[in-house]
């Protein structure tokens, strides 16, 4: 039941957090705000997963941060919508740039949090267990 719990809360705060920026971030011609939420979602869930690879005591907080918080800031459906709207009103260029900047600025940076990640909290952990 605490997994629910903390899928629930991460989940919660993910989802006002992408609205507030979605309110922030307006723009008519070009899905801005969606873009930037998917890819830091994509880097923090690459941070999180590398630190949690090496932290298994924290599976509650894993999942808060994991599963509830990047999976309420992110959304596939949002970037599925908006790119067949911006074709079906014709704007295939724009459409063509979302796919091609959403797709490989998200996979980088979850590559980059998980690399980024996996340096600092192994080197931590290698030190620790030096001491």
């Amino acid at each position: 039941m605490k997994a629910y719990f903390a899928v629930f809360i991460g989940g919660l705060i993910g989802t006002l957090c992408r609205y507030e920026l979605s309110q922030a971030v307006v723009s008519e011609s070009f899905p801005y705000a969606t873009l930037i939420e998917n890819v830091i979602g994509s880097l923090l869930l690459g941070l999180s997963t590398g630190y949690f690879m090496f932290r298994k005591d924290k599976k509650y907080l894993a999942a808060l941060i994991g599963t509830g918080f990047c999976g309420g800031f992110t959304t596939m459906s949002t970037f599925s919508k908006e790119t067949v709207l911006l074709l079906q009103t014709g704007q295939f260029t724009s459409s063509v740039m979302y796919i091609l900047s959403s797709v490989p600025f998200g996979v980088a940076a979850a590559l980059c949090g998980l690399m980024m990640s996996q340096r600092l909290f192994h080197q931590n952990k290698q030190q620790k267990g030096s001491k």
